[in-house]
């Protein structure tokens, strides 16, 4: 006798662990998918209305009529500004950026071979950061009114307000110049160069894989003045936000409930009311590391840092558009990667979000 089944009136059918999961992963995969096309048509728009001539950076001014036909046809500039972003997508895709007029290699080589000393820089500056930026963000939240909170809110303000490049320069006349604390531009000394093994492309790993101390201490000395100039950027946007976010934190009813219950100020501040407020920092952590990754041309301009906004940098001033492209896609993935890592990371801390 062949039985039913009935769902009772107000109660819905749950639907299999393995479809919402499915399901989850296809709509993130498809607004990646949305905005990298997003950014490479914007991308490529911007290097197509920039006042460079492509075919002048690759036969020079003395080249023939001739010569600039040919090679004007050879890039396709030739066909439809739709067929050449389509073209380009198709190219991005396959991890083709072109050749560097620079280097003379594949743009994907070099962009390899950059971007681990960049995210090297901006992962210390992030982490000095956060470790000093937070705490200084709670403990002004706490100190509300008094000169630790002033003090913090000064700290902030200077960090947003001086120029990178004068506190860089600064920085390397009186640390480097005049007291000899920190190594001078570059990530090591010349005579360190090549001594380790590249395996991930970021020194300080290296060379502790290495087991080389010498070469660690080095790059150490060389890091911590610029990775500190990032860290303090870092520090004044997430200690503001991290006081802002308290603040709301400690007006709420459940702090005075906690309190009342008898618990310890500690607990009552750095376990209940930051924890309320770790969803929230995730975000402005995340963005501080995205802007360091993308935000750091200057900083690595002025100490000769060979990373990716290095690069960026020298290749538009050499009209070298393949180069400028292809970094600019990195970055903009970059950022898209870091807020799907963030939004994993609301799912791991607030049940809610699941």
């Amino acid at each position: 006798m062949a039985t039913t089944t009935t769902i009772e009136p107000g109660k819905r059918r749950r639907k299999p662990p393995l479809f919402s999961w499915i399901k989850g992963i296809s709509q993130v995969l498809f607004t990646v998918l949305v905005t990298m096309v997003g950014l490479l048509f914007v991308t490529f728009i911007i290097g197509r209305v920039m006042p460079i001539d492509p075919v002048l950076s690759i036969v020079g001014e003395s080249a023939t009529n001739d010569v600039y036909e040919a090679a004007y046809r050879e890039l396709g500039l030739d066909k439809p500004l739709f067929m050449q972003f389509l073209i380009f997508l198709g190219d991005v895709f396959r991890g083709d950026f072109g050749e560097s007029l620079l280097t003379a290699r594949p743009v994907s080589e070099d962009l390899i071979r950059v971007f681990p000393a960049t995210l090297e820089l901006a992962t210390v500056g992030t982490i000095i950061g956060v470790l000093l930026g937070v705490p200084l963000g709670v403990i002004a939240a706490v100190k509300q009114g008094s000169w630790i909170d002033h003090l913090a809110r000064v700290v902030a303000l200077i960090g947003y307000s001086m120029p990178v490049f004068w506190i860089g320069l600064i920085g390397l006349l009186v640390f480097y110049g005049m007291l000899g604390w920190v190594g001078g531009p570059g990530r090591l000394d010349i005579f360190y160069v090549d001594v380790v093994p590249s395996v991930t492309g970021m020194i300080l790993v290296d060379s502790l894989l290495a087991g080389d101390m010498v070469v660690f201490k080095n790059a150490v000395s060389h890091i911590i003045l610029p990775a500190g100039l990032l860290a303090y950027y870092s520090l004044a946007y997430i200690s503001r936000m991290t006081r802002s976010f308290m603040l709301e934190q400690l007006d709420q009813e459940y702090i005075t409930t906690a309190r009342v219950k008898g618990l310890s100020e500690n607990a009552v501040i750095w376990r209940h009311a930051l924890g309320n407020v770790k969803v929230p920092l995730i975000t402005v952590i995340a963005l501080s590391y995205a802007g360091l990754l993308e935000g750091s041309v200057l900083t690595e301009t002025i100490f000769a840092w060979p990373g990716i906004g290095l690069y960026i940098t020298t290749a538009l001033l050499s009209a070298d558009m393949n180069a400028v492209l292809g970094g600019t896609v990195v970055v903009g993935l970059v950022f898209v990667c870091l807020n799907i890592f963030s939004d994993l990371l609301y799912k791991i801390f607030d049940p809610r979000a699941k």
